[in-house]
């Protein structure tokens, strides 16, 4: 399944990124060809190491997907050639392996890979990855090489590439102007040779204030002797348009200075899009977050179908008993508002329980809100009510009292907390241990308010600890394994941390941080 036969001219026009797939299985293959098919890359293929060397440093494409375990050399070996060779050494090299224990993932990272996909791998989970990796890697190239740029300022001003450069005398008069530095200023020769830099009014960018000439950069060169620059400011064209530009300010030997002007619009525009890349990413990862949240939410639904049957089943008894007094020819009216007052509590009764569980599955705004911890946590123990009374299992709270409130994005600290119980209730019945319940505890460490759920159940497993908060790993017969690896993404996106510890008694404790703020 090998392709050696891409033009390289193609790639260098960047007509299409180039995917490098690379496993020694050919149904995988197959399967990851299959998958990334759709998403307007030129796929590539290798069954083993030395063909995947070969394909990489003719093709050099813009990542690859790299098997471990492989016949001749290994993926990591074949990742360490690429890196060693300056002209591989850019290329993204995610690896896909069945590989679960923590060493492999570590050395994956530590001879140059970008991420890890554990075997089985989901489809949509490789799409997304390989599209932000590529997006992500591309727009850093960019950006280091426009640093590479800026850095070497007095390089390029040698070889006469885009800079502006105008020299000065001893007193700010400009000596010289070349071709960019006329672009970049919108003005000629003719008008500047002579003149003071200060009457350009390059620097003037606030009409209302006249800026005097020991307070711009360049006076620093020319009257002070010392070298000045600034990666970003904004200059005053001679059209009155701005331009962000980088300008570096060096004094000559026999005095004066030479003024380096460098437009940094594109890099600029470079910058903005890694930005917003970021922001993708963010929004995916809150989308995986919410779909947890709806998954939490279905398997609770035979408990919430039940606690809302029930006063709908009150509701309808007491509407036919409101009927029944109404049809006698002499009903008490105290007996019939007593109804209604019952009517009334019922409904709502069920319409808190739908509130609740609206409020659970929303998609957060990203807006932060002051919020009181223990109201908070008392919110979701009250929300996993129906998980205590399916599981057998009754929750604890221990406060503590005068905590500070936080800014938290509610929704999200939320279902990291009703998880952590969740997860707590299902061990302990698991462990027949129902009778000691469930503790969730609040409590102030330096400045940080930390929230514990501690459990009695099956605890972790000896030589599992590395492996809790991995995405895909869990020990539920149905479980997904994601929710401790959402909770983990939604904990370190609010700054704080998530851990675990063993329980002494038998169990274990979950336990994640805030700070305050």
């Amino acid at each position: 399944m090998s392709d050696l036969s891409i033009p390289q001219a193609e790639q260098e026009k960047g007509v299409l990124e180039h995917v490098l797939l690379v496993d020694d299985n050919p149904v995988n293959l197959k399967i990851l060809y299959k998958t990334l098919s759709n998403g307007g890359y030129k796929l590539l293929t290798a069954e083993d190491g030395e063909t995947a060397v070969q394909i990489a440093q003719q093709t050099k494409p813009s990542l690859i997907l790299l098997d471990i375990m492989m016949p001749g050399i290994d993926g990591y070996e074949v990742c360490e050639i690429l890196k060693n060779n300056p002209d591989t050494a850019d290329i993204a090299i995610i690896f896909l392996s069945a590989l679960e224990i923590s060493s492999a993932k570590v050395k994956a990272f530590a001879v140059g890979g970008v991420d890890y996909i554990s075997k089985p791998f989901q489809a949509d989970e490789v799409v997304a990855r390989v599209r932000n990796h590529i997006k992500i890697h591309r727009l850093e190239r960019q950006l280091a090489r426009r640093n590479f740029e800026l850095e070497s300022e007095n390089h390029q001003i040698f070889n006469a590439v885009s800079e502006g450069i105008i020299g000065l005398d001893k007193d700010g008069r400009i000596t010289m102007l070349n071709p960019s530095a006329m672009v970049i200023c919108g003005w000629a020769v003719a008008d500047c040779l002579g003149e003071q830099l200060t009457a350009l009014r390059l620097f003037e960018v606030d009409e209302t204030v006249k800026m005097q000439e020991h307070e711009t950069l360049p006076y620093l060169s020319y009257r002070m002797g010392q070298s000045a620059h600034s990666d970003m400011k904004l200059i005053r064209r001679r059209d009155n348009t701005f331009l962000p530009i980088a300008i570096t300010s060096t004094p000559r030997a026999e005095g004066g200075a030479v003024v380096v002007f460098r437009d940094i619009s594109e890099w600029l525009d470079s910058e903005e899009a890694l930005r917003i890349a970021r922001q993708e990413l963010e929004s995916q990862r809150q989308n995986i977050a919410h779909m947890e949240r709806l998954n939490t939410t279905g398997a609770m639904a035979a408990g919430i179908a039940h606690e809302v049957n029930q006063p709908l089943t009150a509701i309808s008894n007491y509407s036919r008993v409101a009927r029944r007094l109404l049809e006698r020819e002499n009903f008490q009216h105290q007996q019939l508002a007593e109804l209604l007052d019952k009517l009334n509590v019922q409904s709502e009764r069920a319409s808190e329980v739908i509130h609740r569980m609206r409020s659970y599955v929303k998609k957060p705004n990203g807006v932060l809100s002051e919020v009181d911890v223990n109201e908070m946590v008392m919110e979701v123990i009250v929300l996993a009510e129906v998980d205590s009374r399916i599981n057998d299992v009754s929750v604890h709270f221990e406060p503590q009292l005068d905590l500070p409130a936080l800014h938290l994005d509610v929704v999200q600290i939320q279902q990291v907390t009703l998880n952590l119980i969740r997860n707590a209730m299902e061990a302990t019945a698991m462990a027949n241990s129902s009778a000691q319940g469930v503790m969730v505890k609040t409590e102030r460490q330096g400045n940080a308010v930390f929230i514990r759920v501690i459990d009695h159940g099956v605890g972790i497993a000896e030589g599992k600890e590395d492996q809790v908060f991995n995405p895909f790993y869990t020990t539920k017969t149905n479980g997904m394994g994601i929710g401790l690896s959402i909770c983990q993404s939604i904990i370190q996106a609010q700054g704080g941390t998530i851990g675990f510890e063993h329980n002494p008694k038998g169990g274990a404790s979950f336990y994640f941080s805030l700070a305050i703020t």
